[in-house]
């Protein structure tokens, strides 16, 4: 059920304004001649990256996927649309990793199963599509790695964010501590309403101390709330990213209609969004 049909009879919300919600503190919309994207400031310094909203969306079925809708944003990072790396989403812990001089996927069809990618081939700008799961970017400039992460409830109890840290630790050498992550817009705690039974998953997947932060009641006997963004940034400082490092859009993708899209809104007609970042050179 929607944050829509729990406020059903209430009345209805303001209209939204012309412009876009205002993000977190470190993020900034960007009007580039485009459509309204999203950019983290501590990112930025780091690697190229973008969040886009709604107007840049993509259809979720493949059929109508069209290559077009690839080559512009694309275009919006300077690359060309071979650069452009995804993987086939499965709501899992799989890390797809693209090495340097390495030939990837690019927009085969026959993209493998991850959830997150990691890379530190210049150039190569890693992608992952949501439409309320929190979409994760990830930067260690010293190396220049980055990564792009895919955290739905699924990959948040199975730990997809840590799972990305500790590959961009293993294959290319970074330290947590030199890494900045940023977390876009994605459903916010106030609108994830989750069955109780969800609570239990999350016990048996090994996060039972975590459960008083990540899960709430609106009263004693109403609906259980999950909270993504708070379990995500927990599960990156378990990892060893600085708590500072981490950056939140907070901005609810069920929220906004206009801006953003919504699969606990809008069902099978949600489109995809995208979350993209550019591997940097190296520092010397």
């Amino acid at each position: 059920m929607s944050q829509r049909d729990v406020n059903a009879g209430s009345p209805p919300e303001p209209p939204e304004p012309d412009r876009p919600p205002a993000p977190g503190a470190a993020f900034h919309w960007v009007h580039d001649g485009w459509e309204p994207a999203l950019r983290c400031v501590p990112l930025e310094s780091v690697a190229q990256h973008l969040f886009t909203s709604r107007q840049r969306a993509f259809p979720a079925a493949p059929a109508t996927d069209r290559a077009d809708r690839w080559e512009r944003v694309a275009g919006r990072l300077g690359i060309r649309p071979e650069r452009l790396m995804r993987v086939k989403q499965v709501h899992g812990r799989g890390v797809r990793v693209i090495r340097r001089g390495e030939t990837a996927p690019g927009q085969s069809a026959e993209r493998p199963e991850a959830d997150a990618l990691v890379s530190n081939a210049p150039g190569v700008a890693l992608l992952v599509q949501v439409a309320d799961c929190v979409p994760i970017l990830i930067a260690d400039g010293r190396v220049g790695a980055v990564a792009a992460v895919h955290a739905g409830w699924r990959g948040t109890c199975e730990g997809i964010a840590g799972a990305a840290v500790e590959a961009l630790v293993r294959e290319f050498g970074c330290r947590p501590p030199d890494m900045v992550a940023a977390l876009g817009p994605s459903i916010g705690p106030d609108d994830y309403e989750v069955g109780d039974a969800l609570i239990e998953t999350f016990r048996q997947a090994g996060h039972g101390s975590s459960l008083g932060r990540w899960f709430r009641r609106t009263n004693p006997d109403g609906a259980v709330h999950l909270d993504l963004w708070r379990a995500n940034l927990d599960q990156l400082r378990a990892a060893g990213v600085s708590g500072g490092a981490v950056h939140r859009a907070e901005l609810s993708t069920s929220r906004y209609p206009r801006w953003f899209e919504s699969y606990r809104r809008d069902g099978a007609a949600a489109g995809r969004m995208a979350a993209l970042i550019v591997a940097p050179p190296r520092e010397a």
